[in-house]
């Protein structure tokens, strides 16, 4: 008799009303919680005695579609490429040297 009387008090009204007033809890705190950026902005409610004053002009998107102006020149003279290319060629045959290259995996 115990055990049906339990059974009845978890799933019976008050399981019933513990379900019902975290609904209505939740239900209410979503539409409030989108008025915290109105509140922040009251002068005596959301900003803090030492806080920064907000820019008066909102931030912009960065010109991501700007094509770069094209240059006049070359980038690297063609000797200066060729320079380049051999001394990053004699590192390379430097550190070969220094650090072997692994084994081939079996």
């Amino acid at each position: 008799m115990t055990r049906r009387g339990t059974f009845r008090a978890i799933g019976g009204r008050s399981g019933r009303a513990a379900t019902a007033a975290a609904l209505l809890a939740l239900g209410l705190g979503l539409p409030l919680g989108g008025c915290a950026s109105t509140i922040a902005d009251m002068p005596m409610v959301g900003m803090p005695a030492g806080a920064p004053a907000r820019p008066a002009e909102v931030g912009t998107y960065l010109p991501v579609h700007d094509l770069p102006t094209t240059r006049e020149g070359t980038a690297m003279a063609p000797a200066d490429q060729a320079k380049m290319q051999a001394e990053l060629t004699a590192a390379r045959d430097r550190q070969a040297v220094v650090l072997p290259a692994k084994p081939a995996a079996k």
